[in-house]
């Protein structure tokens, strides 16, 4: 399994919104085009992650793939009103948002 951590900011008062953007956009076949797993949308201060796992480990690629299609575009779209770039000097997609795992752990039992 592959796993990406994107962070950015958003108004706490905005999580419902983008929580009803992500339910139309996970209702779509556009999750398991992606090789999308498992969503998860986290706030915390004014700061937004979304953690998102996918079935294999071409998951960043998968991303990339799928950035032209129509409904990833209309998401992105969709959301700009309510998150914001974590560093708008040096964002230009979602890869540059991406924080970098130092340290995993899982019960192997």
């Amino acid at each position: 399994m592959y796993s990406t951590l994107i962070v950015a900011r958003m108004d706490p008062s905005a999580s419902q919104d983008v929580a009803g953007l992500f339910t139309e956009f996970d209702s779509t076949e556009m999750p398991r085009v992606m090789g999308t797993r498992r969503r998860q949308l986290f706030s915390y201060r004014g700061l937004y992650f979304h953690l998102q796992d996918f079935d294999s480990d071409d998951g960043g690629e998968a991303i990339e793939r799928a950035k032209s299609d129509p409904r990833f575009v209309a998401i992105s779209n969709d959301l700009k009103p309510f998150i914001g770039a974590y560093d708008p000097e040096t964002w230009r997609s979602p890869s540059d948002a991406m924080a970098t795992r130092f340290y995993y752990w899982e019960d192997s039992e």
